[in-house]
Order: structure tokens, then sequence, then C-alpha cells
């Protein structure tokens, strides 16, 4: 919630390299990334950061939006039968997320996608937001001329961009997503997401035994058989990215590896590509490839 970042991506030679980026700070609590309050605080501040990075990115048009996890509420909801037409398949989803959702699901954007097949039915993804507060950060956009495409959010991109390396393993994996205030953790099957956590810096518990409980969770009632790979990112903000490596290690009793974005896009200028940028740019790499695919 304390920084902007962009990034232009380009092909060369069938390869996507980054071309230009720029991240910009600035002070704790002009944006404050919450489910069910306006988020953008100080207006002027956000702005004038926002800007300074569209000015380094040449000004784009239009761009796609990755905004923090605690913007959105994510659900896992798995029906039984799956209508053959869209409007119905939207409401009945709707009708299942409305009882959790903390405020009238009339002011909700939702959206989702498939996920995993079940014996019982079939998983979706749900994404549910305040219209108003994704309104805020479009408008941000519009203030510079940059229509807002794609708005998405961070760990999803994040994975994205592990997919987009070419690093997906086939069985379960575990991916820690940190950021100044909130964490969140997914857990896929393959390419599946198969649970979703965002824990909040005023949550109980540290990260280490958030993750322990997930683990537990996980074996428990997913079925779970021990994680092939367990990816960590954003951890570089934290002051201790080894030190929070090694906790999270000591928890899951295997290796835990950082997200390298360098492997699902070059950079034309490696110089610099230290593991703060990195950790901030991953998951706008991940939105960038993923609607690419999709155009």
């Amino acid at each position: 919630g304390s920084r902007v970042a962009g990034v232009v991506i380009e092909d060369r030679g069938g390869r996507p390299v980054i071309t230009a980026h720029a991240v910009e700070s600035f002070p704790e609590g002009a944006l404050v990334p919450a489910l069910a309050t306006l988020n953008v605080r100080e207006r002027a501040v956000v702005s004038g950061a926002l800007g300074r990075v569209l000015d380094r990115l040449g000004r784009p048009a239009r761009v796609g939006l990755v905004l923090a996890d605690p913007v959105a509420k994510v659900s896992l909801v798995r029906l039984q039968q799956v209508p053959e037409k869209a409007a119905d398949l939207d409401q009945i989803i709707r009708w299942q997320v409305r009882k959790s959702a903390p405020f009238s699901i009339d002011d909700a954007q939702v959206a989702f996608v498939p996920g995993a097949r079940a014996a019982d039915g079939q998983d979706f993804i749900v994404t549910l937001a305040r219209r108003d507060v994704i309104a805020e950060y479009e408008a941000l956009c519009d203030g510079f001329g940059a229509q807002a495409g794609v708005v998405d959010l961070s760990t999803f991109n994040v994975i994205n961009a592990v997919s987009a390396g070419g690093s997906v393993p086939g069985g379960d994996w575990l991916l820690v997503n940190v950021a100044p205030g909130w964490e969140s953790i997914a857990i896929m099957r393959g390419s599946d997401l198969i649970f979703f956590r965002s824990h909040g810096a005023d949550g109980e518990g540290t990260l280490a035994d958030v993750v322990h409980q997930t683990a537990m969770y996980y074996e428990d009632r997913l079925g779970g058989a021990g994680f092939g790979r367990v990816l960590l990112c954003g951890a570089s903000d934290s002051g201790d990215a080894a030190g929070l490596r090694r906790a999270l290690a000591e928890r899951l009793s295997t290796v835990v590896e950082p997200i390298d974005a360098s492997r699902a896009a070059g950079f034309a200028d490696r110089i610099g590509a230290t593991p703060e940028l990195l950790d901030a740019l991953t998951p706008l790499v991940g939105l960038l490839l993923r609607s690419r695919e999709a155009a």
C-alpha cells in the first residue's frame, strides 16, 4: 500500500522483454488497501506517485491494474451442477457469496473463473470487491488519460508469472506472497488453485504460524501429500528475506525458493534488477503475460 510500480513488456525475437519499469514510494497511510472502506486517503500524494510512474513508462493510454489482495475477498465455490447460461451461473455465484460479503452484494463487483474439477462438482474462484473501491483506482488512472482495461489481484498474477516462466510443478505447491501490511497464501494443484487465504498485518500469529496452520489444513482436509515446491514473493521488502525464508523452511521442512520474474520476461537492461525490483514487478509481469496470451 505504499508504492506504485509499473512495467512495459515488448516482444523481442519472440521473447517477452521488460523495456521500461518504474517504482515510486509514497508515505504510509496515503493509500490503505481494504475490502469494506474506501482506499485512497490522500489522493494528491497517490496521484503524484502514479503520474511519475506513468511518465517513465511513456504515458500509456491503456494499462492493466494489479491491486493489493486485501482490496477483494477471494472464495472457492463448488457447484454440483453448472448451468449452461452465463447469466444463470452469475446469479448462482452471487447467491453463494452474498452471505459472506461484508457489504451488500448489490454494491459488489463479482468476477469468477473455473477452478479445479472435483468428483462432486466444479470449483469456481470468486473475487468480490466493492464497486466504488475499484472505481477509485480506475479514476486515478483516468486522471492521466490511462484507461484501466484489466483489474486483478497481486497473488493471482504472481501465480501467472510462475506459470509464464514455465516452472509450474505437476503436483501440489505452495505460494506465499508478502507485502507491507498483508500476506497471502495460495495452494496450487498443478495449475489449479485449491486454497487461498489473505492475512492482514493486524491478524493473529506470525506468517510462519499461518503457513504452518495452512499446511496442517492441507494435510487434513485437502488430501495433501506434500508440496513439490514452496515459492516466496515479496520478502525483499521485509528487511530480512533470508530470515523469513528460513523460518518458513523450518515450519514446512522443505526448501523455500524466491520467485524470479526474469524467467518469464527478460530485462532489456539487466543492471539494477535487484531482488526488491523483481519482487515489485513480478505480479505486473504476470498480468501482462496473461493478457497477451488471452489476446
